[in-house]
C-alpha cells in the first residue's frame, strides 16, 4: 500500500525581530519582512534555508524603517508602522495587508507553491541555425537546440485575493482592456506586448514583483493566481498609496524617477519606413516648414547601414554622404535627428565580429549580450564611432524585447502559447531568471554611455530613447515605449487606448504609438493585416489617420510611423482638403499647448505624477470608470476622448451619413468644461458633444488654469508670450514648470515652480 508522504507544516514557530526586519518562520517556508518607508513593505519568501543573493537591478531605493509595532495576537501577529498593516496567521502564515484605518487591502488565499526544476542554456556551438527576414528585422532560428544544465530554480504560484476593486497595469496589453479584473495576462515581452510586473488598484495599493522572468495573472480562475515561471524566491512589494497616483509615486520611489526629456521631445515627431537619403530626410523638414506644420524631430529608420549589413552602427556613404553635415542643416532648420538601431548585427559586419571576438554575443544568435557590462560598453561604444559624432539628438532601440518568435508565422499564435514559446526561446538565450530583462540592459547600456559622454558628444543634452520595450525600473533611463508593429484598423485604434493607459499604469510615464498603424495594407502574415487596400486614394484611411493623429495630440510623444504608405501630412491632402487641414490644426494645438504639456511633465519628475492616466485614477470612488477606455486624463486638467469610430467613410471610399458626435461620460466628483466652448457641466452625466473631423473632444476638469501659447514651428521657436485659460466660477490655481527645457540641471535644482491665481489673471 502506498504510504502518503506529511506535507510540511506551514504554522508558525518563530518569529525574529531583527530592528529593520522581521522573519517568520515555519516547517516548511521562511518569510522575510522589512519596511521600506512607512507605507512600502518587502516581503520575500523562501522554501530554502535562505536567500540567494541575486542581481535585481530594478529597484534602487535602499533604505529601511525601523519604526514599527508588532502585536502577538491570539491567531496572528500584526505588524503596523502607522501607514500599513500586516497580519501574519500562526496557523497558516498567510499574510493580509490593510489601510492605516484597518481596510482590507488584500490577502493571501494560499500560501505561495514552489515547484522546483532545473534550467538550461544553450551551448555556444553545434548549433544548427537558419537566420530568416521578417518584417521585425532578422531572425536566428534553432532547429535542433543544444542545451547545457545552467542550476535549479522554481515555477512559483502566488494566490492574492482581490475584493471590490478594479486593477491596471502589468504593461501594455495589445487587448486594450480597461481594469484586469477577471482576465488572464501573459506578462512577458514582444512585439506589441511590453512587460512590466507591477499591479494598482483602485483602493489605492500596488503589489510590485521584483522578478525578471516572464509572469502569468489570472483572476479568472476558481482559485486566482500569479505565476512567476523562474525564481529562487518569492520576492514582491506591497505600496500602500492611498490612492492609485500614489501607488504609482511608491513604485518610483522603489525603481527611481522618470527622466525628464527634453522639450524638443514633446514637439511633433515625424516618421515612416523609410528615409533613405540625405536629401529625403532634410527635403521633409523645409516642406513642413513650407506648410506651416510644427515638427521637432525626423527619424531614420532600419538600414542607415549599407545593404546587407543589418545592425551595423555605421551610414551607407551612397546614400549619406556626410551625416554632419545633415545634421547641421536639420538642427539649422529646428529639427533633431533620432536614427534607429538595433541590438543584433549581420555576420558579415564588423560590428558583429566585434562582439564575437570578445564573446559578447549571446549563444545561437546574432544578438549583442546586454547582461554584461562589457558588452554594454561595446554596444555604446561602437555608436559612439560614427553614429554620435553627427550629431545625433535620439535613438530608436528597435526589437528590444529582443525575440518574436510568433513573427515567423503565417497564423497567430493563441496567447498561452505565445507566452510559452516566448519562455522556452528566451529561456535558452538569456536564462529563465533574466528573460524578461533584456530591454532593461539594453536601456541601461544606452544611458550610461549617454552620461559618461556629457562633457563631450553628447554635450549636455538629455537622452531620449525610444524603444519597443519596458521592465522594472527602465523609466529612469530616458526612455519611451512604443504599442510595436500593429495594423490599421478602427477597432484597433480603440483597443490602442487602453494598451497605452495600462502601460501608463504601470508606472512608465512615457509612451506612444504609430499614428494611422504601422501596417495598413491587408497581407498573408497574421500580423499585417489592415484594412485599407489603397490607403492614400481611400478617405475611409484618410479618416483613421485623421483620428489617431487627433488622440496622438494628447500622448506623452506625439508621433507618426509606419509602413504600406507615406506619414507626412501632405500625403493625405493638401490645404482646402477637411483631412489635411484638420491634421494641421490638430499639430498647431499641440504646439499652443506646450506650456501645459511641458509643465506637467515636469510633474511627472518632480511629483511622480503621470501624464495620461486612465480616469479611475482621478476618481477612484466612480465604479462607472473603471472600464472606460476611450477617455483618460491627459495631465491633472483636461479629459481627452478620442473618436473610435467612423464618421464620414468606411473602408474603400464607402461614403456615411453618420451624426458628427460622441457620447463622454463626465465623471462626478467635479463639474466639467468644454476646452472649445467653455460650456459648463455637471460631472456623474452622460453627454453626447460634437465631433466634426477637425476636433476632438476635450473637457477641463473645474477649477483648472492652463497655461497656452501662440502656434511656432518648433518648440525652439515658441514664445515665452503664455496666457492662461481660466475654466472655473471660483478663485483657483495652478503650478507652473519651468526649466532650461534640455540638459540635467532639473536634477539639481534648477527649474522653477511658479503659482498662477486665477485672480490675478487680467
Amino acid at each position: 500500500m502506498l504510504t502518503a508522504t506529511r506535507p510540511l507544516s506551514d504554522t508558525i514557530t518563530e518569529i525574529e525581530n531583527k530592528g529593520r526586519s522581521i522573519v517568520f518562520k515555519s516547517e516548511a517556508r521562511t518569510i522575510f519582512m522589512e519596511f521600506k518607508t512607512e507605507n512600502i513593505v518587502h516581503i520575500k519568501e523562501t522554501v530554502r534555508d535562505d536567500l540567494k543573493p541575486v542581481d535585481k537591478p530594478g529597484v534602487v531605493y535602499d533604505k529601511a524603517v525601523g519604526d514599527y509595532e508588532i502585536l502577538n495576537g491570539e491567531n496572528a501577529y500584526a505588524v503596523y508602522t502607522g501607514k500599513i498593516l500586516i497580519k501574519a496567521d500562526k496557523a497558516t502564515g498567510r499574510l493580509s495587508f490593510y489601510d492605516a484605518k484597518g481596510s482590507l487591502l488584500f490577502k493571501e488565499q494560499r500560501k505561495a507553491s514552489f515547484a522546483e526544476y532545473k534550467t538550461y542554456l544553450l551551448t555556444d556551438s553545434e548549433q544548427e541555425t537558419e537566420v530568416i527576414k521578417t518584417p521585425d528585422g532578422e531572425k536566428t532560428i534553432i532547429k535542433d537546440p543544444k542545451k547545457v544544465y545552467n542550476g535549479d530554480s522554481y515555477h512559483i504560484t502566488y494566490y492574492p485575493v482581490f475584493g471590490d476593486e478594479a486593477l491596471y497595469g502589468l504593461g501594455q496589453h495589445e487587448e486594450g482592456f480597461g481594469s484586469l479584473r477577471d482576465k488572464v495576462i501573459y506578462v512577458h515581452q514582444g512585439n506589441r506586448k511590453i512587460a512590466i510586473p507591477f499591479i494598482v488598484s483602485t483602493k489605492g495599493y500596488g503589489i510590485l514583483f521584483d522578478t525578471y522572468s516572464p509572469m502569468i495573472f489570472n483572476d479568472n480562475a476558481d482559485v486566482p493566481f500569479i505565476y512567476n515561471e523562474s525564481a529562487h524566491e518569492l520576492d514582491y512589494y506591497v505600496i500602500n498609496g492611498g490612492d492609485p497616483d500614489g501607488a504609482v509615486r511608491g513604485y518610483r520611489t522603489l525603481t527611481g524617477k522618470a527622466a525628464m526629456l527634453p522639450k524638443w521631445a514633446y514637439g511633433f515627431v515625424q516618421s515612416k519606413e523609410r528615409y533613405e537619403t540625405s536629401k529625403e530626410l532634410i527635403d521633409t523638414v523645409k516642406e513642413a516648414r513650407k506648410r506651416d506644420i510644427g515638427i521637432d524631430c525626423i527619424v531614420l529608420d532600419w538600414m542607415s547601414w549599407e545593404d546587407g549589413k543589418w545592425g551595423q552602427k555605421t551610414f551607407d556613404k551612397k546614400r549619406f554622404p556626410d551625416a554632419g553635415n545633415m545634421v547641421y542643416k536639420l538642427h539649422k532648420d529646428h529639427a533633431r535627428f533620432m536614427i534607429s538601431v538595433w541590438p543584433t548585427t549581420d555576420p558579415s559586419c564588423k560590428d558583429h565580429a566585434e562582439f564575437k571576438k570578445a564573446g559578447l554575443l549571446i549563444n545561437a544568435s546574432t544578438l549583442y549580450n546586454p547582461y554584461l557590462k562589457k558588452g554594454r560598453d561595446m554596444y555604446f561604444k561602437q555608436i559612439k564611432e560614427e553614429i554620435l559624432p553627427a550629431g545625433t539628438d535620439a535613438f530608436w532601440c528597435d526589437s528590444s524585447e529582443p525575440l518574436t518568435p510568433e513573427w515567423s508565422l503565417k497564423v497567430r499564435p493563441e496567447a498561452s502559447a505565445a507566452y510559452h514559446e516566448y519562455s522556452k526561446e528566451s529561456g535558452l538565450r538569456f536564462s529563465d531568471e533574466l528573460s524578461n530583462a533584456y530591454c532593461y540592459y539594453h536601456a541601461q547600456g544606452i544611458y550610461d554611455g549617454w552620461i559618461k559622454e556629457q562633457e563631450n558628444i553628447t554635450k549636455g543634452k538629455r537622452l531620449v530613447n525610444l524603444t519597443r520595450s519596458a521592465y522594472t525600473g527602465q523609466q529612469r533611463l530616458g526612455t519611451v515605449m512604443w504599442s510595436g508593429d500593429i495594423s490599421a484598423s478602427w477597432d484597433t485604434l480603440r483597443r490602442q487606448i487602453g494598451a497605452g493607459l495600462n502601460f501608463c499604469a504601470s508606472g512608465m510615464p512615457y509612451w506612444t504609438t504609430d499614428v494611422g498603424a504601422f501596417f495598413v495594407k491587408p497581407g498573408d502574415y497574421w500580423y499585417w493585416d489592415g484594412d485599407f487596400e489603397d490607403p492614400i486614394h481611400d478617405n475611409g484611411y484618410k479618416e483613421l489617420y485623421t483620428r489617431w493623429f487627433e488622440w496622438a495630440c494628447f500622448l506623452p510623444m506625439f508621433r507618426c510611423h509606419g509602413t504600406d504608405c507615406d506619414r507626412e501630412l501632405w500625403a493625405f491632402g493638401d490645404k482646402g482638403d477637411m483631412f489635411y487641414d484638420a491634421m494641421v490644426k490638430t499639430d498647431h494645438l499641440r504646439y499652443e499647448l506646450m506650456p501645459y504639456i511641458y509643465s506637467e511633465a515636469g510633474k511627472v519628475w518632480l511629483k511622480d505624477a503621470s501624464l495620461i492616466k486612465n480616469l479611475s485614477f482621478a476618481f477612484p470612488d466612480d465604479k462607472n470608470v473603471w472600464d472606460i477606455t476611450d477617455q483618460y486624463m491627459f495631465g491633472e486638467s483636461l479629459m481627452v476622448c478620442p473618436v473610435i469610430k467612423p464618421m464620414y467613410f468606411m473602408p474603400g471610399n464607402r461614403m456615411l451619413e453618420e451624426k458628427n458626435e460622441r457620447s463622454v461620460y463626465l465623471p462626478g466628483g467635479t463639474d466639467w468644461y468644454d476646452f472649445y466652448s467653455g460650456k459648463k457641466y455637471t460631472g456623474g452625466n452622460t453627454i453626447t458633444v460634437e465631433a466634426p473631423i477637425d476636433r476632438i473632444p476635450l473637457f477641463v476638469k473645474d477649477k483648472s488654469i492652463i497655461p497656452m501659447t501662440e502656434f511656432a514651428l518648433s518648440t525652439d521657436e515658441l514664445s515665452k508670450n503664455v496666457t492662461y485659460k481660466v475654466f472655473s466660477d471660483t478663485p483657483c490655481e495652478y503650478e507652473m514648470y519651468e526649466d532650461a527645457g534640455d540638459g540635467y540641471g532639473y536634477e539639481r535644482g534648477e527649474y522653477t515652480l511658479t503659482l498662477i491665481k486665477s485672480e490675478d489673471i487680467k
